[in-house]
């Protein structure tokens, strides 16, 4: 059972923050991974992390110490920090009405300390919190208090400069120019891909991460243009990727590959279980039919999925993997999905 999930006056600005990161805050970064480590010795804490709070999860931009796992927000000690607009300082977690049943409270690695700073991006919006934890529970002093705030500051300083950084780039690498966009589905295209999984999985192997990703195939889509003309097609694609818009978190990627096949990375899951959870889902979104212009039309899904580092340390073997995987789901019988198992 997970703490009470209060939602902030400001969210719907918040959020808006929040996903102007995801495409830098996706994954670990080393510079904050580096602040993390730094805080984590200047406090003697097993653990630091800068967390960035989503509509539904804590993702982590940079941690230190134990390695763990993005969780819910609603699990997450970083969603008070973000309430309240202000530090939180929790000196026992299993004193704590809320958080002590929380998971990583009572199973490994059993904390007993919290202690959590705003991060604030822009216009004074928290979009996380600068936090350290200890399996101990523990006292903060007012100097500490002082010092973790200046922590916070300066990752959230990091991350205006890494955002700023990334919107020059954005306007200077033909990578992100509008060459790379597909303006049927506002997607990605295929030529964007190999550098998304080329920066996704180097910056997964630096920080011990994981990586998904995957292919997804419409069923019956040819037939479609060639029944009803491409028109009706195109009105299917817009809405097919409508619809994968809404299964998917904020801060995953989707490319259209071109035709009827799109591709979708996660990055950090924190298994294959989380693959199969938004494969399910994916397919769940796909089982109804779309109404076009008067026409019921079914257009269900293949998805074949794999895991990095895993299914691939590489490009080439992940994706490999991946249409491998597509490959099994449409031999299966089609509106299924299939998770590369390396073994």
């Amino acid at each position: 059972m997970g703490q009470t999930v209060r939602i902030p006056v400001n969210e719907p600005q918040r959020l808006l923050a929040v996903r102007s990161l995801s495409a830098i805050s996706s994954s670990p970064t080393p510079e904050l991974a580096a602040l993390a480590e730094l805080a984590k010795n200047a406090f003697a804490m097993p653990y630091a992390a800068v967390n960035i709070v989503d509509e539904d999860w804590l993702r982590i931009a940079g941690e230190a110490g134990l390695q763990l796992s993005e969780c819910p927000r609603d699990l997450s000690f970083c969603t008070r920090v973000v309430f309240a607009n202000d530090m939180v300082v929790v000196p026992d977690l299993e004193q704590d009405a809320e958080l002590n049943a929380a998971p990583y409270v009572t199973g490994p690695p059993h904390f007993r300390f919290y202690a959590g700073a705003p991060l604030e991006l822009e216009n004074d919006l928290v979009i996380g919190a600068f936090c350290i934890l200890d399996q101990k529970p523990r006292l903060f002093t007012e100097k500490e208090a002082s010092n973790l705030r200046r922590f916070a500051r300066v990752a959230s300083a990091l991350l205006r400069l890494q955002k700023a950084n990334f919107v020059m780039g954005l306007a200077e690498s033909s990578l992100r120019t509008a060459a790379m966009t597909d303006p049927l589905t506002g997607f990605l295209n295929r030529a964007a891909l190999d550098a998304i999984v080329d920066r996704a999985l180097e910056s997964a192997l630096a920080s011990g991460h994981t990586f998904g990703a995957l292919y997804l195939d419409m069923d019956g889509f040819k037939s479609i243009n060639d029944t009803l003309g491409h028109h009706i097609g195109d009105e299917v694609l817009r809405e097919a990727a409508n619809r994968i818009r809404s299964v998917i978190r904020s801060g995953d990627i989707v490319v259209r590959m071109g035709g009827d096949e799109f591709a979708v990375f996660v990055p950090n899951p924190p298994n294959t279980e989380a693959l199969v959870s938004v494969s399910e889902r994916l397919l769940s979104a796909f089982r109804s039919p779309f109404t076009i212009e008067g026409n019921i039309i079914r257009a269900r899904l293949s998805i074949g999925a794999a895991l990095a580092p895993q299914g691939g340390r590489r490009r080439r073997e992940l994706l490999r993997n991946v249409d491998g995987a597509l490959y099994s789901a449409k031999a299966a019988g089609r509106d299924c999905y299939v998770v590369f198992n390396p073994n």
